[in-house]
Order: structure tokens, then sequence, then C-alpha cells
């Protein structure tokens, strides 16, 4: 792994853009579900375009029993000790139908990878669940395996990340101020001390759960707590940078929840030159205690974008259309960012959040400061807390969930648990622009190793301008608590121009990602862009 000898002193430049926006909305929905039986807390999508999708188990009986009669029964569970429901299920994409699944113990607020095999290995939990490791490998008729004593310390609102060598890092959680590893390499391996997260917690509070994470592409990792970041090598236990903290200085994460990404990384020559981060939403500082006071502070209206590659990084911070707290942000196939979901007042936990933000907004990075936002058309369902939301192979966004009740409440309260299951298409999904979609043809390669040559041959119709075309990879997400783990977008170098082969026929040739610190051994979704309009993509594996 690289690494950088020395720590960096950096000196904060804040540069503020006012919002300028487009108002016309865009975008439309659909209803795929009245009610999936369960409300949708975390969310993965997997390799074979099925979504598994699950909440908690001790908040009652769901609305959806398990199958042949099956009952979990558990002494430790605070509601019901034999529950014969339902709290995960796996939603196939393509036929628009669910089925049941069973978890033994308690997996709220929990975290997850999906990993080279296709499996997600997910961590923690709640109660009995929170030192548990569950597997689950998609098929036909699978249900979760459970590791019990898998995890070294207990992981509630933990953020995990698949690392380039396949194991997962598994950092923070309540009252865990460190990080391990899954799987382990010995009976003896240990919890490292990650004295940063005690340097960013309010002891009141606990403001920085779920770090925002994401793998650099020198092999460290970029870890966001609060209202700061480090860069950190995990193999030396060794803080490599510090960044300067967001103007401002509110809070960003868990229970303030703002969410992040990881811009899109264009390689060039086989290396990734500009890499950036973007932090947008969250609570003021006091938002949460003043929610338990029955006061509703405004949620924050402004995002930072920092160039993490940087020696000298400094936040650049803009004004979004609408404040949002608990929002949701999905990179798009073209590079487009969504932010989607949440509330405009109040906090993240029971009860706590006010104002439904109901129009999504697009966020295009290439676009001048000023002029990257654009509200989208409104759903008619309010997404608060333990609301999801994820991209899936068609390129439409899939979202679900909210559940700010300690239980099940469908009645007398001001958002109701919601099992309504909806879709969200972006623009490029409008019929009118169909002709200018293109269609992956059949015989790409979906194998491949690092730096390999990569041949795709794709349909469109009317005039291609070669430099309107490009190829991206995405990284399918763990999705919860408005956090989207080892969620990335590779923008993919050409090696020539895309060339016309036949009538409406063409071919381009990119680079695959150069090593696994760019794009970690795993399954992930390749897409054609024209004009900005993705394809359909297809499943493809690296490494």
């Amino acid at each position: 792994m690289a690494s950088i000898p020395t720590i960096f002193l950096v000196i904060l430049v804040t540069v503020t853009a006012a919002a300028t926006t487009t108002t016309e909305a865009t975008g439309n929905w659909t209803l795929l579900q009245s009610n999936i039986g369960i409300t949708a807390m975390h969310m993965q999508l997997l390799p074979n375009d099925r979504v598994l999708i699950f909440d908690r188990t001790d908040f009652g009986a769901s609305n959806l029993s398990l199958a042949g009669g099956k009952c979990r029964e558990d002494r430790n569970d605070y509601v019901l000790k034999k529950d014969c429901t339902a709290h995960s299920i796996e939603y196939d994409i393509v036929s628009n139908t669910f089925r049941p699944l069973m978890v033994q113990t308690d997996v709220w607020c929990s975290s997850g990878s999906l990993v080279a095999d296709g499996s997600i290995v997910q961590t923690g939990g709640f109660n009995d669940g929170d030192h548990v490791v569950r597997v689950y490998k998609p098929c036909d008729e699978c249900d979760w395996k459970e590791i019990k004593s898998g995890l070294i310390n207990r992981r509630w609102y933990a953020t995990n990340h698949l690392l380039p060598g396949g194991r997962q890092i598994i950092i923070g959680g309540r009252r865990q101020y460190n990080y391990e590893f899954y799987p382990k390499i010995s009976p003896t391996e240990k919890a490292y001390s990650l004295p940063f997260l005690v340097q960013t917690n309010d002891p009141n509070l606990e403001n920085n759960l779920y770090p925002f994470v994401f793998l650099n592409p020198d092999g460290n990792l970029f870890i966001f707590a609060n209202n700061r970041a480090i860069l950190f090598d995990y193999s030396r236990n060794q803080v490599i940078k510090n960044y300067p903290k967001i103007p401002g200085g509110d809070p960003r994460n868990y229970p303030s929840t703002g969410s992040a990404v990881l811009l899109p990384l264009r390689i060039i020559q086989e290396n990734v030159t500009l890499v950036e981060v973007l932090v947008c939403g969250g609570a003021p500082k006091g938002a949460f205690m003043n929610a338990q006071n029955g006061k509703f502070d405004r949620a924050l209206k402004t995002c930072g974008r920092i160039k993490i590659s940087d020696p000298d990084p400094k936040w650049v911070m803009e004004t979004m259309p609408l404040a949002r707290v608990m929002g949701d942000m999905l990179l798009l196939p073209n590079g487009d960012v969504l932010i989607i979901n949440g509330g405009s007042a109040g906090s993240a936990g029971w009860e706590y959040g006010r104002s439904p933000v109901l129009n999504p907004v697009l966020y295009k990075p290439d676009y001048p400061v000023g002029h990257r936002f654009l509200i989208q058309t409104p759903s008619t369902i309010p997404r608060m807390y333990h609301s999801t939301a994820i991209l899936v192979r068609d390129g439409r966004v899939l979202v679900g969930g909210s559940n700010p009740h300690i239980y099940y409440n469908f009645t007398n309260v001001l958002y109701p648990t919601e099992l309504r299951f909806e879709a969200f298409l972006p623009s490029y999904l409008d019929p009118h622009l169909s002709s200018s979609r293109p269609k992956i043809l059949p015989g790409t390669r979906t194998q491949f190793g690092y730096g390999d040559q990569i041949i795709i041959q794709f349909k469109v119709f009317g005039h291609v301008n070669p430099e309107s075309v490009s190829v991206t990879m995405l990284a399918p997400s763990f999705n919860t608590h408005s956090f989207s783990m080892n969620q990335k977008l590779l923008i993919l170098e050409g090696r020539n121009t895309t060339t016309c082969v036949a009538n409406a026929t063409y071919e381009v040739a990119v680079a695959a990602p150069p090593s696994c610190f760019v794009a970690p051994a795993n399954y992930y979704l390749l897409f054609v862009v024209h004009r900005q309009i993705p394809s359909e993509g297809i499943w493809v594996q690296i490494g």
C-alpha cells in the first residue's frame, strides 16, 4: 500500500457560492409495491438483479409472515419472544415480486458490504445481534446464515468498507472508538484504537456515528466524522493527513445525519489525479437535543466539496436549493449526484424529524459553481428517518422505508411507518430520449483483470460524436441511515475513440481500472453513456 510518511498542516480557505438553481421539475415516479411487508431500513443491490432489504427484529410483528409456518424464537427480544413474521425480504427487480427471509438476531442499525463472490457480508446490529456477522448468498431459496461471534466488539451504527485485499474494515459504532476487520486472519486478531473517533465525539451526544468512509486511490481511507476528516493508513494505524474542519463547524453524521459521496473518479493514463468528496446537508449544532424538547431546527442547506488529493485542500461551500437532513446521496451512471429523501427540520431519531422534503435534487459536479443544482419532480410519500434509496441496473432509483417510531406504527402518528416501495426515474429515462439511449450488445466481456482492454459494442440511433461517449463503472452500495457504503463511480479511460462498425452500431475500447486500490475485486455495473444518457448496465467482475 502506498503511504505518505508525514502529516500535512493545512490552512482553511473557504469559498462560498450561492445557489443558482433550475426549478423546472424533471424525472418521474412510479409506485412498485403498495406493501412490501417490512420497512426498508437497509438495502443492498445483488448481482442477480435482486435487492436485499431488512429492518429490525425488535419492534413487533411486521406485515409479512415467514414462509412455511416458520417462527423466530428469541428470549432477548424486547417485544416478541416468538415472532412468526419476516424482517427481511429479497426483492426481485425484474418480476417486481418479493419473498420473506429470516434473520435470527437483531440487525437494527447495522452495516455491510457486497464481496467478491456476490454475497453480502453484513455486520453487527443491536442487542443480541451486535457481535454477529451474517452472510447472504443470493439464490432462489437461500436465506441468511449467521456467525454468532464474528466480531470482536459490538458494532451498532458502524461503517463498513471493502478493502483492496478483499476483507472489510468495520469502523466505529456506538461507544466504539476503534476498528476491526472481517474475516479475521487469525483467532487472536484484535481491534485497533482510532483516537480520531474520540476527538470528533461529543460526549453528550455521540454525533460521529456512521462515519463517511471512502477508499482513496493511494490505498488509504478518507474518514469524515462529525465536522472534520482524516486520511488514514489502516494497515499501520496511522493518520496520514488532517483535513480542515468543514466551515460552520456543524456536525454532519448521525444523528445530525447529512450524507456524502466520493465524486466520480476519472482514470487517465492508469492514474486518478483528482479525488473529491462532497458532503451535503445535516442538522445544526444542538438540533438533536432541541428536537427532544420539541424545538425542530431548520436543517442545513450547505454542501462542502473538497479535493482530498490536493496537498493544500480547501473546502468549497455551496448552497442547496432545499435544506435537508436525513437525505441520501447517490451516484448516477452519467456522473450526476442525486440527493433524495429526508426532512427540512429536526434531526434523525425517533419522532425528531419534521417537514418532509419530497423533491429530489440533482447535483451536476462538472457545471460551474452556482449552477450545479436541479430540482426534480416530487414524490407524494414522506421519507423520513430510516428511509433508503439505491440505484439499480436499468438506471432507476428504488426508494423505500421511513419508520420514525420505536415500533411499527401506522396510525395516530405524524409520519406513519411506510411499507410502500417506489422508483424514481431520472430524466435520462424519459421516453423522448430513448433513441439516444445506448444499448450494450451481447458478447461484451464481463470478467477481466486490472488494466485489461475492454471492447464494448453498443447500438444507438442518430449521429454519434465520439466525444459524447463515455464508459462508467459503478460499485453497488450498502445503503442505510442516509449513507451508501462502498459507493464509487469510475469513468474509464478510452484507448481509442468510438468507431462505427455497422448501421447504428458502434464500438468503444476502454481500459479496466488499473489496480485494486481504485476498484477492489468485486461485482460492478458497467454503463455506456451517450450525451449524458446511460445505457442499461451490465454486471461485470474485476480482480
